[in-house]
């Protein structure tokens, strides 16, 4: 059995940092390789990825929208995951939720795997940043 746990949501203003956390826990993660990943979710738009990071360490992946602002990390426990946002707009209020999923075989761990693959999911963490 799988659980994802986020936390570090919060109120900041423009031009402000906050830091997400993710747990996954799994009895058995270090026996598998896992793409990682960073979700957002506006009211009334659809799911954005955010970024993405394979647990080997591979190079991580980040959104257009965010890049140059937000990192993607794993922690020395590999079942973490880190997201450092600088430099936040309004247009990031959203929630934020972590995905993790098995490594897809004959596939890869980018912006583009298909959802379906992240067959895990946290409960989110709202993310709300004023002007």
């Amino acid at each position: 059995q799988v659980h994802v746990v986020e936390s570090g949501g919060g109120s900041v203003q423009t031009g402000g940092s906050l830091r997400l956390s993710c747990e996954v826990f799994a009895s058995s993660y270090r026996d598998y390789r896992w793409c990682l990943g960073w979700f957002r979710q506006a009211p009334g738009k659809a799911r954005e990825r955010v970024a993405v990071i394979d647990s080997n360490g591979a190079a991580a992946m980040h959104a257009d929208s965010v890049k140059g602002r937000f990192t993607i990390s794993q922690g020395n426990a590999k079942n973490t995951l880190y997201l450092e946002m600088n430099s936040l707009k309004p247009e990031d209020t959203a929630m934020y939720y972590c995905a993790a999923g098995y490594y897809p075989v004959g596939n890869s761990c980018t912006l583009l795997t298909p959802e379906p693959y992240f067959q895990y999911w946290g409960q989110g963490t709202q993310v709300t940043v004023s002007s």
